[in-house]
C-alpha cells in the first residue's frame, strides 16, 4: 500500500500533514518534517488496527509513503 502525504500550513504557522488514502489521518507539527512523521506514525497505527479487525489484509502493512516533490522543498 502506498500512502501519499500532503502538507499545508495553517494560518497560525503550524503544519498539517494528511494521509490521502486514509480518511481522517491528519497530524499537526511545528515543522513540515514533524507533521509528516506524525502522519506516517498514525497511518501505520490505523492500518494495523484495520488489519486486526479484518478490514484490511495483512499485506497492507507493507506500506510505503510518497511525499510529492513540491512538499519536499518545504522540509
Amino acid at each position: 500500500m502506498t500512502v501519499t502525504i500532503e502538507l499545508d500550513r495553517e494560518d497560525d504557522g503550524r503544519w498539517i500533514a494528511e494521509a490521502m488514502e486514509l480518511p481522517g489521518v491528519l497530524c499537526y507539527g511545528p515543522t513540515p518534517d514533524e507533521a509528516i512523521s506524525n502522519a506516517e506514525r498514525l497511518a501505520i497505527e490505523v492500518i494495523a488496527d484495520r488489519i486486526a479487525h479484518g478490514e484490511m489484509p495483512a499485506s497492507a502493512l507493507a506500506v510505503s509513503f510518497k511525499i510529492p516533490d513540491e512538499y519536499l522543498a518545504l522540509s
